[in-house]
């Protein structure tokens, strides 16, 4: 009795040992969306309800091309109308709201509707929310106050850097996104290349904050309007990390399985290539190149090849190298490819 107690309680064990990541990543899903009192919401949802329910996703709205005056539509009747992936509006909303990143397939994401909400989210940003800032605080500054001109300094440098980071997505990876939904492909740059250098500018705004909480004098008229402006740059502090989070944890893995399809694409395109090379005259292969090739596939070395084909290996070397120019193919996984689809062997034949 004890043995069959004790086999059960090893079969438990085993169990939880191999489910146990899986529930770990459920339960703190669930922990997160519960500590932060927030719903999952869903397509049948009411639009109307996500805005009662949080209002900063009116913000949202605005950057995804959304306009109001939806009336009583669910979110998928409203994306529809207005053009809006319904998947991806929901994927970032909950994931900015509550933290939600149990994504179903990142091959699922509107890349489309990425781009349009994070370039929309880009023009808010630099060409309204920073420059409204700047003139809040100069309006709560003393313009007479050396301390007052190097907060407005530092607040132009922490600017200066976002406009450029942004400015930097702008120029190089939404045109390089663009040219992946259009079928071309760069072996210059990828997606990882901006992920390895992407990340949040904050510490001058850190600072400025700090500066201006501890030391800045003002009276009582200036000390509102201070700290209306510092209320808003924590606003702006959290929004720009959220937009951070969201390229980082949607956007780039998104891009990144795109990059994958394309990789895929490219070897079928590779491949047919091979097939077809020979259709031109100029490019066709000579009988003896053949037996070439078919050797080398069956990996026998340049000595072993003239041997058996009773050529010196002068001439082995020479078919070789025609070979790699009319075949513009030079390694054994590519020649081997290059003999299964043009009948040269058959592949029970090929050590794989």
């Amino acid at each position: 009795m004890v043995i069959a107690c004790f086999d059960v309680f090893l079969l438990f064990c085993k169990w939880v040992y191999r489910h146990y990541d899986y529930y770990k990543n459920r339960i703190a899903i669930v922990t997160e969306a519960i500590m932060k009192n927030n719903k999952m919401y869903e397509a049948d949802d009411k639009m109307i309800s996500l805005i009662a329910d949080n209002y900063n996703i009116l913000q949202s709205l605005g950057r995804f091309g959304i306009n109001l005056g939806f009336g009583d539509k669910t979110v998928s009747e409203v994306c529809e109308d207005q053009g809006v992936d319904t998947y991806t509006f929901l994927a970032v909303v909950n994931f900015s709201i509550n933290g939600y990143r149990d994504f179903d397939d990142g091959g699922r994401f509107s890349i489309p509707t990425l781009l349009h909400y994070l370039k929309a989210s880009h023009e808010y940003y630099i060409n309204f929310q920073l420059p409204t800032i700047r003139k809040e605080l100069e309006a709560a500054l003393d313009e007479n106050d050396n301390l007052a001109r190097l907060i407005i300094k530092l607040y132009d440098d922490y600017a200066h850097e976002i406009r450029k980071h942004m400015q930097y997505e702008e120029k190089t990876v939404f045109p390089y996104v663009d040219n992946l939904l259009a079928g071309k492909t760069s072996n210059d740059y990828d997606i990882e290349t901006f992920s390895k250098h992407h990340g949040q500018i904050d510490l001058k705004l850190k600072e400025l904050k700090n500066i201006i909480i501890k030391y800045l004098p003002s009276d009582m008229r200036r000390n509102n309007q201070l700290t209306a402006t510092l209320y808003n740059l924590y606003n702006n502090e959290e929004w720009l990390g959220n937009h951070s989070q969201v390229e980082e944890c949607i956007f780039i893995p998104a891009i990144r399985k795109l990059e994958r399809k394309y990789k895929q694409n490219d070897v079928s395109v590779k491949i047919s290539k091979m097939i077809s090379r020979n259709q031109d005259g100029s490019e066709s292969l000579s009988d003896r190149e053949k037996d070439v090739i078919v050797s080398l596939v069956q990996g026998m070395t340049n000595k072993e090849i003239a041997d058996h084909l009773c050529i010196s290996i002068n001439t082995v070397i020479t078919h070789r190298r025609n070979i790699a120019r009319k075949l513009q193919i030079h390694s054994p996984a590519g020649l081997t490819i290059y003999a299964i689809v043009n009948n040269l062997i058959d592949i029970s034949a090929v050590k794989l």
